[in-house]
């Protein structure tokens, strides 16, 4: 890499210029929107979706066109990247990229193969997955970040028996970076959703600045399944106990901390929407959702959560309230939520759609219908009843939310159905809303989804959430300036001499 491109960003930031930055693989923006609290400029973006793209030009651009067209990363070079977007000059555009390739990208890319990308650019021509990655190390290289940052699943730490977080510690080591990742759970850091994932941070070695990650604000015993998740994930890191590795144990979080941010704090103040009177009264049918209605807010009072998304700073709640407050038709379903318990999964879903067919099966026949066994009519009632899915081979595709508890994990499914997140609240008896889905992510009310209810619901859950990505961004920042104050009075002797001489 040109040092003097790393002396200029340097020296830019010694003059309290604002860190510029970019973010690839972009979605609607979780990152962006964090590193944006946390004092970056949001500069440019790459993403190939083109709901994601527009919401992302929306939100960070005021919509300008050339910042909401999707982008292929895969037939677009650096150089192509700044000429559209009126850049400038490409070593001189970021200080900062930010994001992840999407994890199919790592399909049996191992420690060999990713060496070979800088030697051999044509080893992946026959493997297009792994072209995401190369085009992430090629703007890398063009760019010539201070810092980066990469998120993905955890499982990237034991893919195939592969680390690849460890892989690309070494790529990027060998490019004049200081890495380290860890695992770290969103619900330690503020959002009300308990979602894992791992996070890389490099720093350019003339930085002079140690790798760490933010400390915890909130407190949280997670369930099982989270540890167990995490175990399987740092399987992969016992091969490398008796080397030198890049893996840091996530802060800890105490019990001293206040509680973990629940799925009540988030959505409380937002208006009810009972589904069955809805369904009843015919004010809800299929078709598109689109976010054209504003709801208001309920006379609930926000809890601190919820006070926060509605007055983050640039992307303040419309006085209105939101437009997007919309939910799913569901029809055959919402009696069976309403039966659910908190914490019920598919199995006890299905069980209760059994119950409650047999009940309306004992009253049609008090009532002197007759329907036998294997009828037509007697079909027909078990159908508009009970889901079609098998409880054995379905065991966690709902779920019915805690209302003291984070949510569990969203999704990029959302887009799809939206079981596994049912309101707790059963007389409301419904899957969220996407402003619901949104507070749990951590996306202020202000923010605004390109699209319809479906592509909004898939951008939500494919996103980091903004919070999580906040702590990161502010910790990165603390951690930038202070290395570059430090620099800038070790240099300043060595300034001074030489005026002297």
């Amino acid at each position: 890499m040109n040092n003097s491109v790393i002396l200029r960003k340097l020296a830019r930031l010694q003059k309290d210029a604002r860190p510029r930055v970019l973010d690839l693989f972009a979605g609607c923006g979780g990152i962006s929107l964090g590193f944006e609290a946390a004092g970056f400029e949001m500069r440019a973006s790459v993403e190939f979706d083109p709901d994601a793209a527009r919401s992302h030009g929306l939100n960070f651009h005021s919509g300008a066109e050339a910042h909401s067209q999707p982008i292929d990363i895969t037939k677009t070079s650096p150089t192509d990247l700044c000429r559209r977007l009126d850049l400038g000059n490409v070593a001189d555009a970021f200080d900062i990229v930010v994001g992840g390739p999407p994890c199919q990208a790592f399909a049996r890319v191992g420690r060999s193969k990713l060496r070979e990308i800088e030697e051999h650019p044509e080893a992946f021509i026959h493997d297009p997955r792994a072209q995401l990655y190369k085009k992430y190390l090629e703007y890398v290289d063009a760019f010539q970040p201070l810092a980066v940052l990469m998120e993905n699943v955890p499982d990237i730490l034991n893919h195939g028996g592969q680390n690849i977080a460890e892989e690309t510690c070494e790529v990027l080591e060998a490019k004049g970076y200081i890495c380290g990742y860890t695992l770290l759970n969103a619900a330690f850091y503020g959002v009300p959703q308990m979602r894992e994932r791992m996070f890389l941070i490099a720093y350019r070695k003339e930085l002079g600045a140690r790798v760490s990650f933010p400390s915890p604000t909130h407190w949280l015993v997670l369930p099982p399944g989270y540890e167990g998740s995490r175990s399987v994930a740092l399987k992969a890191l016992r091969d490398l106990v008796d080397q030198a590795h890049s893996y840091m144990p996530p802060p800890a979080a105490t019990s001293d901390l206040p509680p973990a941010v629940t799925a009540k704090d988030a959505l409380r103040d937002l208006p009810a929407i009972n589904a069955r009177e809805l369904l009843a009264a015919g004010k809800i049918a299929r078709g598109a959702r689109r976010f054209d209605t504003a709801v208001g807010y309920s006379r609930r009072k926000p809890s601190a959560y919820a006070a926060l998304m509605r007055a983050w700073p640039g992307h303040e709640g419309p006085e209105g309230g939101p437009k997007d407050h919309v939910i799913r038709y569901l029809p055959r379903d919402y009696p069976l939520f309403a039966r659910m318990n908190p914490g019920d999964q598919y199995p006890e879903a299905h069980a209760h759609a059994i119950d409650m067919f047999h009940e309306r099966l004992a009253a049609a026949r008090a009532r002197g219908e007759k329907l036998s066994e294997g009828s037509a009519k007697y079909k027909a009632l078990w159908d508009s009843i009970v889901p079609p899915y098998d409880a054995s081979k379905f065991p966690n595709k709902w779920r019915k939310m805690w209302a003291d508890q984070p949510a569990r994990t969203l999704m990029a499914h959302l887009g799809k159905d939206g079981y596994s997140h049912i309101h707790y609240d059963s007389k409301q008896a419904r899957t969220v809303s996407v402003r619901e889905a949104a507070r749990l992510q951590s996306f202020p009310d202000g923010f605004r989804f390109s699209g319809t209810m479906n592509p909004a619901f898939k951008q939500i859950g494919n996103a980091v959430p903004p919070l999580m990505a906040k702590a990161l961004a502010t910790h990165m920042m603390q951690t930038i300036k202070q290395a570059v104050t430090k620099k800038e009075m070790a240099d300043e002797p060595r300034r001074s001499a030489a005026a002297v001489s």
